[in-house]
């Protein structure tokens, strides 16, 4: 344990988790001229958890306005990051929504233009024929309906996870590897004790971004947040038509249908195109999870690539698992743990949905700890709603409609 003068040394905050959200969270506590420390149980830029990949979607397009008002500061915090680290992390490629007129999902998209409506985003609506000529790698017919909105794009993922750190280590924020928090105690003088698999660490207040291992850390203080841990996959495709899907030339784009909502991004990093189905994997815990891909999704995303992008296909060049953590009402949870008697515990639990927000996400968790407030719209992601109190709540992970996403998708 670090000292001061033959005195144990107290952090002013311990951020427990360092992907996405916990390196933020690291790097705007470290702004802040304070004693911080971020305790990671893998290695740094691991892909046990759900934050590591080439490329994660960035977009102004959602189905409810409260997302709509985090993105819009999530954009101007990456921004800030990239003027710190001088390094481009955010890639404005346009995006897609679409799907089938005259299907329930079609009244998705139509929850998508409310909510832009509403918080002023400016979109193109496109029918099959207008998203083709705008993208003619897709091949899309009169029978959809799509919406277009040009500041969606990817966020580097992997570099944007080692940039928090590194500029946060700069700041002077200390970083411990390799470590796993296994249990957590108060003492008399309102000093926590976090104890790990190395050594016990004191702090004023803890930020738990812990991911799939949300609750192996908070049930030492007697806290369950009632999550599903979902093993999910992404498949790169090897296409020969390279250029078709570059960054310049090809949108972020999101596919609604009655089972599942598929997605896929251009080219990033590698040459590849990439796809996946949103919250389409069997529930797992971190223990039991594998990182074998399942073939039948990677079927479901080749048959979907032949009837919409066909150039996109190619030999798979591989299949990436990683493990979502979601809620039952699959929306974010953003509080401290005040109502179960631990205010110096801040919680973040991003739904499978939050890299995009894992910016903003971290500044929030910084401003919850070291100011007790934010001043960004956090209310409705509050531990104490029915989704996380009510044992009966029925989960609905498919986002947009009341149902669990499904593998059997057309």
């Amino acid at each position: 344990m670090g000292s001061d003068t033959g005195v144990e040394k107290v952090y002013d905050v311990i951020v427990v988790g360092c992907g996405g959200i916990g390196s933020a969270a690291l790097y705007w506590l470290s702004k802040r001229n304070i004693k911080v420390l971020g305790l990671e149980q893998f290695c740094l830029g691991h892909d046990n958890g759900g934050s590591q990949d080439h490329s994660r979607i960035i977009r102004l397009m959602y189905h409810e306005e409260k997302y709509i008002r985090l993105a819009k500061p999530a954009y101007q915090a990456w921004e800030e990051v990239e003027k710190d680290a001088g390094l481009q992390l955010v890639y404005k490629t346009g995006g897609l929504v679409f799907s089938h007129l005259n299907t329930p999902e079609e009244k998705i998209c139509q929850l998508y233009m409310k909510s832009m409506d509403k918080e002023k985003i400016p979109y193109e609506k496109l029918d099959g024929t207008g998203i083709k000529n705008r993208f003619p790698q897709f091949n899309t017919g009169s029978d959809i309906i799509g919406l277009f909105q040009p500041d969606s794009g990817i966020v580097d993922a992997a570099l944007a996870n080692s940039v928090h750190v590194q500029l946060a280590q700069g700041n002077g924020a200390e970083v411990v590897q390799n470590v796993a928090v296994t249990r957590i105690i108060k003492d008399q003088n309102g000093i926590l004790k976090v104890h790990t698999t190395k050594q016990v660490f004191l702090a004023r207040k803890i930020v738990v971004a812990a991911g799939a291992w949300l609750n192996e850390v908070l049930g030492s203080i007697g806290v369950h947040i009632p999550v599903t841990v979902t093993q999910e996959q992404v498949t790169y495709y090897a296409t020969p038509h390279v250029k078709d899907f570059t960054k310049e030339r090809f949108p972020v784009w999101l596919y609604q249908t009655p089972t599942c909502d598929i997605y896929g991004l251009p080219s990033h990093v590698n040459s590849y195109s990439k796809i996946g189905i949103d919250a389409g994997g069997p529930a797992v815990t971190a223990s039991t999870r594998s990182y074998t891909p399942d073939p039948k999704r990677e079927a479901a995303c080749e048959d979907i690539l032949k009837q919409l992008i066909p150039k996109a296909l190619g030999p798979i060049a591989y299949t990436k698992t990683c493990l979502y953590t979601m809620p039952p009402d699959r929306n974010f949870v953003i509080d401290d743990l005040s109502s179960k008697g631990w205010p110096e515990v801040i919680v973040c639990c991003g739904a499978g949905h939050a890299f995009k927000f894992a910016c903003i996400l971290g500044k929030i968790l910084s401003e919850l700890a070291l100011d007790g407030k934010t001043s960004l719209p956090i209310e409705e992601f509050t531990i104490e709603r029915d989704a996380i109190t009510d044992p009966n709540y029925k989960p609905s992970f498919y986002m947009g409609q009341a149902q669990v996403a499904k593998v059997d998708c057309p």
